[in-house]
């Protein structure tokens, strides 16, 4: 998943709901698909992020030795403006990116 190229909403957007549960035929089951895959999101962004903030980190006590690192805060204010897991997840689900299967009708066909 590349972040910088997605064309996400950053701020509130109002979906058709019939494009949401267009594919499943029920909006319940289609928000829950895409909340797991913002969940999945969520946490790709999570431990990206605390790599590359534990390359500015320093393990010294002093207190006096802390100083202002314009890197650090140019990454930090990147995953800041990006458009937020749901956003990115939601956008995922419109475009069909994202695979899904229903394991109660798939086993009732065996």
């Amino acid at each position: 998943m590349d972040l910088k190229k997605s064309d996400a909403p950053v701020n509130t957007v109002t979906y058709n709901r019939n494009e949401i549960d267009e594919r499943t035929g029920n909006i319940y089951e289609a928000i829950s698909i895409i909340s797991k895959r913002a969940t999945q999101i969520n946490t790709d962004i999570k431990k990206e992020l605390i790599e590359k903030l534990d390359e500015f980190a320093t393990y010294n006590d002093s207190l006096e030795e802390i100083f202002e690192n314009k890197e650090q805060i140019e990454v930090s204010k990147f995953y800041e403006r990006l458009p937020k897991p749901h956003a990115l997840a939601v956008q995922e689900w419109l475009e069909d990116k994202i695979y899904h299967r229903n394991t109660k009708t798939d086993s009732d066909s065996l």
